[in-house]
């Protein structure tokens, strides 16, 4: 029953995620907030809403190294599966694509994230410090789209939308987000009993696959279209997403213990991981099918070592 509640969790999370997104990126519009900021901020919020009901009931629940485990892992799982399945079907021509200012400011945050890991526990502090690096980024890409002629296209726009559907979106996300949570949470920390693995183990593999679903979907059809810019951008974003604003706001719940294995392992595994994307954005390489081998061993031979 427990594989149950955590395929229908992750199916609820990411449902009501969507659902979310479009009744809240209508309802910014209609209120007349301007497109770029909905895009940058609704948007980007309401996609990772998943992992971050996951972090917040985690904590909430008494097991954090499940929330650590979910962001380190989600960011790994982003750059070796999220780029490397796709590449498996299409080349990528991520050559064409300029996303070096982006790709530095995902380094920061790593680097940020990893330096706060080392000082102990993340705490309120570290919460601050880290939304503090959100809202630094946030405003470098305002500012950006502003020198920009073109207009921002927002996912989930759709101006006939009537006020019942947007409502009724809303009201699905709401409710669904936290109950799919509490379901995945559940199972999950059962199947890690059942299995003698620790929290943070099932956050990094079981949860963290699971969470990265919807950038691998979204991937894989930008791959398909020959949309490498979308792809790129897609796991740049949801990276620094994940550690500056999920985690900024879970530690501001309660405090995430960090456990060994992360210092000497998984942190480090994520960093690598983030930086076997120099070449292709400072050399601009494609990744063709070689790559998509090599980065989809490279993330079996991590989990295989987890387990």
């Amino acid at each position: 029953m427990e594989w149950f509640f955590v395929a229908a969790g992750l199916a609820l999370l990411i449902l009501s995620g969507d659902s979310l997104v479009k009744g809240a990126v209508n309802l910014a519009l209609r209120l007349g907030v301007p497109a770029l900021i909905v895009s940058l901020t609704i948007v980007a919020f309401g996609t990772s809403a998943p992992e971050l009901l996951i972090s917040v009931q985690s904590i909430l629940d008494g097991v954090p190294g499940l929330a650590l485990g979910n962001v380190v892992g989600s960011n790994t799982a982003n750059v070796l599966l999220v780029l490397g399945v796709p590449a498996l079907l299409a080349v990528m021509h991520t050559s064409q694509c300029d996303v070096r200012s982006s790709y530095l400011q995902m380094l920061a945050a790593s680097v940020l994230f990893i330096g706060l890991c080392f000082v102990g526990t993340l705490n309120w502090i570290s919460g601050l410090i880290l939304l503090a690096g959100l809202a630094a980024m946030l405003g470098s890409a305002v500012m950006a789209a502003r020198r920009s002629p073109t207009e921002a296209e927002v996912e989930g726009a759709d101006p006939s939308m009537s006020w019942v559907k947007i409502i009724l979106f809303l009201g699905l996300g709401l409710v669904g987000l936290p109950i799919g949570s509490h379901l995945l949470i559940n199972g999950a920390t059962v199947i890690a009993q059942n299995f003698g693995l620790s929290d943070s183990v099932i956050g990094l593999t079981l949860v963290a696959v699971g969470t990265s679903l919807p950038e691998l979907a979204t991937t894989v059809m930008a791959a398909l279209r020959r949309q490498a810019d979308v792809a790129l951008g897609n796991v740049i974003g949801s990276n620094m997403f994940n550690l500056l604003g999920i985690m900024g706001v879970a530690t501001l719940v309660g405090p995430v213990p960090v456990d060994t294995q992360f210092l000497t392992f998984d942190l480090w595994v994520m960093l690598g991981a983030a930086l076997l994307m120099v070449p292709l954005v400072f050399f601009r390489r494609d990744i063709t099918r070689i790559w998509g081998v090599g980065l989809t061993g490279a993330y079996a031979a991590y989990v295989w070592t987890l387990l």
